[in-house]
């Protein structure tokens, strides 16, 4: 029997601000919107339910088209680092949760960011030798692209002067060519193959506590890549499908299949957009490049303040090819994290090459610097890009030393992004950055730095129906689900968020402050406030 949505502003994301008065939704899915006594009378045998807003607006349900599940889950289960704002501090909470931990256990933290830092620079291994002497330690930074790891890490994980850098990524090294305990990209691999595997209960858990706390911000869905870590394919695909089961938990769950795990989807007799109800497969994920905070973005001329670098290509042009290649023999699209833009120009070019199967979108990850020349190239193959505007916030100023004053015109450039008629979708690679969309529908607004209150790049605000859309039709439009998903209209899945403020009237700078009142997925109010 259906349900009856009224009481409230009702936005339906069709266009820019156009309501409805209610909405009449039956088996999980919108049967038709209009006023409240139309919709009364004409399903009034259908009718069980009547649901008041209370006042709230209601919006299609947020997606974040962008995240780690389970990251995000290890930030809230492990030490929370992300507001650390200094070296003493740091090594402080390590000590503290050293004292709580048992022996030889491996301490774990979680997402520090040096550049909030007085004196940005990345702690040293003695440093936490000091501290931690006898117990492995890694700290992962808050780009996910590097980590730090003490001496005892660093033993077990058969890392001495003499170890070599792996493609695509660099071991950091002091003058005399011992490693300081800083890996960058690929270079972290050494040490994460010799912690501990984690248990699959621990994996139950962290998708429990994460899938909770997004929709406590009204976020309906995610698209996440976690696959190819925490014990393999078939380990971690079904932590998600027995803990996001439509029964004890709703929540639609769209995850990316990394390059080297996609043999083993097939063996498991999976494919693209197939699994369960709540949980399906997606695009192959490849990784083209690192960070701009560790300077390894792929960019096509140096370093601002590192003359000599231009970043680390993770394959090499072979290894990138082959990779399309295998994606396209296999009838997939590529989902590529791309920060520079000669990453993003490789990736284009074999794109072009090596087509997408009709029907399907490929997508560039981040695209946080490009050039003039791309955005042409990525509209005539129909690509996404998927934005994370808070980086905006938190990259700038400093992201400006790296890059320099003359590329940052197409830094982060989301409004040409659009009006060149590329289809972007918005996400927060929480565990990175925080989970909460309106803090992204805000960035991508005002853009206004969290560090100096300063806005970087005013000419590429976005209007709120743009930012909304983000997280509504474009995060719907990047897994080819625009026909039911990120609108409220006839035919759509009844997958809500209600808000108690109405984002397309209050002040910009307020959208962050903002709460949500509910979050209803499949018809079932999952979060009231």
């Amino acid at each position: 029997m259906g349900k009856l949505w009224y009481g409230g502003t009702i936005y339906t994301m069709r266009k820019e601000g156009e309501t409805a008065e209610a909405v009449f939704s039956d088996q999980g899915k919108i049967v038709e919107i209009g006023t409240k006594s139309y919709l009364e009378q004409k399903y009034k045998n259908r009718m069980d339910e009547q649901i008041n807003l209370r006042g709230g607006v209601m919006y299609p349900g947020f997606v974040d088209s962008h995240l780690h599940i389970i990251g995000h889950g290890e930030r809230l289960l492990r030490l929370d680092l992300a507001y650390v704002q200094s070296p003493e501090e740091l090594l402080e909470k390590l000590k503290e949760k050293d004292q709580q931990l048992p022996s030889g256990e491996w301490l774990i933290g979680e997402g520090f960011n040096e550049n909030q830092w007085d004196q940005p620079r990345i702690i040293h291994r003695k440093e936490i030798d000091q501290v931690c002497p006898d117990r492995p330690v890694v700290l992962t930074r808050v780009c996910r692209h590097a980590l730090v790891a003490n001496s005892k890490a660093m033993k077990l994980a058969g890392v001495t002067p003499e170890t070599s850098d792996p493609q695509g990524g660099l071991i950091d090294r002091d003058q005399h060519g011992n490693p300081t305990g800083f890996f960058l990209d690929r270079a972290q691999e050494m040490i994460k193959n010799a912690m501990p595997e984690v248990t699959e209960q621990y994996l139950q858990e962290a998708i429990k506590v994460a899938v909770d706390d997004l929709v406590k911000h009204g976020i309906v869905g995610g698209h996440s890549e976690d696959l190819n870590y925490y014990g393999g394919f078939d380990r971690t695909y079904g932590a998600f499908t027995s803990t996001i089961d439509g029964k004890s938990r709703k929540f639609r769950a769209h995850l990316l299949v990394h390059h080297e795990v996609i043999d083993d989807m097939e063996k498991a007799r999976l494919g693209f957009k197939q699994g369960t109800g709540w949980v399906e497969l997606g695009a192959m994920k490849i990784f083209a490049d690192g960070a701009l905070g560790g300077r390894t973005a792929w960019l096509s001329s140096p370093y601002e303040d590192e003359p000599d670098q231009f970043g680390v290509a993770i394959h090499t042009q072979e290894g990138f090819k082959h990779l399309i290649k295998k994606a396209r023999a296999k009838g997939l699209p590529v989902a590529v994290h791309a920060i520079g833009d000669q990453a993003v120009d490789t990736i284009i070019n074999l794109i072009e090459k090596y087509p997408v199967p009709e029907g399907k979108r490929d997508r560039i990850i981040h695209a946080q610097i490009l050039r003039e020349d791309l955005y042409e190239k990525m509209k005539k193959l129909n690509l996404v890009a998927d934005i994370q505007p808070t980086f905006v916030t938190s990259d700038f100023p400093w992201v400006l030393d790296r890059i320099g004053k003359d590329r940052s015109e197409h830094a982060y450039p989301w409004k040409r992004l659009l009006d060149h008629g590329i289809i972007c979708a918005g996400g927060s690679d929480a565990p990175i950055e925080e989970i909460n969309p309106l803090k992204g529908i805000e960035a991508a607004v005002v853009r206004r730095s969290e560090h100096d209150g300063q806005i970087y790049g005013k000419s590429q605000q976005l209007t709120p129906f743009e930012a909304i859309s983000l997280y509504t039709r474009g995060s719907a439009s990047a897994i080819g689900n625009e026909e039911e998903q990120g609108m409220i209209d006839r035919g759509f899945l009844a997958d809500f968020t209600v808000l108690d403020r109405d984002l397309f009237r209050i002040n910009t700078e307020e959208i962050s402050k903002t709460k949500v009142t509910m979050t209803v997925i499949d018809e079932t109010i999952v979060y009231q406030k």
